[in-house]
């Protein structure tokens, strides 16, 4: 590896995590200050109002050392890489202001998802947009699809990425610290398997500042992240997984529980007659707390399956294998969703 790439990785590093370990707390007393706060109730689980500002740190501490990297001595390949850098921060800085005002006047779920559409909106605007998926059997790309279909594709993809981190968001250090492994792995495979090191830097960055966010939020968590964390989260993987091309195997595979969580739960709802937003006990992370494992035994569990199945995506080199190893990923997810289901029922199942 160059020198020049090793600085730069310790430089956005450092400046991320850094920046997020000095913020959160100063987020943690804005919160309470200006109210934004969780109170116990229902399916939340903590005992004292707790502030729900911690986006605030991971938006200022990504964005600031994305602007470094702007500024540090690493080969750029993509000439379209600035204006999808600005979409990416455009889009975020929306996600987290919106969510701000959600969090602080819990509003109804219909201006959620036109925030989120707007946010994917303005990715597809800046050219962050899926072009077109690596045939898995012969290798080669498809053909080019037509572009109602790139752009509906893309907004499918980040409005269910958003959705899922927002959803994950349920138990301390859940949704950051499996955002946290998500970035980790495109930034690998960014920098190591495609030799994107000025893309990578992205990934690495997001890592950083949910690395940071981790200590304040793990359980018992002192700050959560809110809709202004979460949907920030859940934008900005949905994007890393975009820029550079061949990453979205690698997320769907590392957050492949936490996607295929939300499909059940909507499933579920729905089969139900019932509203598939409106949330409940049902996610896996609730049933297993339910069933008497502790919050930290739960959240380092999800943290080693995701792990997992990102190294497997980073040592699979074999599109062919890639999507085996999604197939039976998911299909062990689902049986094991059918077992807790049986073990732990909710009450209109």
């Amino acid at each position: 590896m160059p020198a020049d790439h090793l600085v730069s990785f310790i430089v956005v590093f450092g400046v991320s995590l850094g920046l997020s370990l000095a913020l959160t707390p100063v987020a943690q007393r804005l919160g309470i200050r200006w109210n934004i706060v969780d109170r116990p109730r229902n399916r939340h689980h903590h005992p004292h109002i707790t502030p729900k500002f911690g986006g605030m740190a991971m938006v200022i501490a990504f964005t600031v050392a994305v602007i470094v990297a702007q500024f540090l001595p690493v080969v750029r390949t993509d000439d379209k890489e600035i204006i999808r850098l600005v979409g990416l921060l455009l889009g975020g800085l929306f996600l987290f202001v919106f969510g701000i005002l959600d969090d602080k006047y819990e509003l109804s779920a219909l201006p959620q998802y036109m925030a989120q559409l707007g946010a994917a909106a303005i990715a597809v605007l800046f050219l962050i947009i899926i072009e077109g998926f690596n045939n898995p059997f012969t290798g080669s790309l498809t053909p080019e699809w037509p572009y109602i279909v790139t752009v509906t594709l893309t907004l499918f993809w980040l409005g269910f990425m958003m959705n899922t981190v927002n959803w994950l968001d349920g138990l301390d250090g859940l949704a950051a610290g499996v955002s946290a492994v998500t970035a980790l792995m495109i930034f690998i495979h960014a920098a190591f398997r495609l030799d994107q090191v000025s893309v990578s830097l992205l990934p690495l960055a997001l890592f950083g500042a949910a690395l940071g966010f981790l200590p304040y939020n793990f359980y018992p968590a002192r700050i959560f992240m809110g809709s202004n964390g979460s949907l920030f989260l859940g934008y900005t993987v949905g994007v890393l997984g975009i820029i550079g091309g061949a990453k979205m195997a690698t997320v769907l595979l590392v957050m492949g529980l936490p996607l295929l969580d939300v499909v059940w739960q909507i499933v579920r709802r729905v089969s139900k007659g019932r509203n598939p937003v409106q949330g409940d006990r049902g996610h896996v992370h609730f049933r297993l707390l339910d069933l008497g494992l502790s919050q930290r035994q739960i959240v380092m569990g999800y943290y080693v399956f995701c792990a997992l199945c990102g190294v497997i995506a980073l040592v699979t080199a074999s599109r062919l294998y890639k999507l085996i190893a999604l197939v039976v990923i998911g299909a062990v997810i689902v049986i094991g969703f059918a077992v807790l289901s049986a073990r732990n029922p909710l009450k209109d199942e």
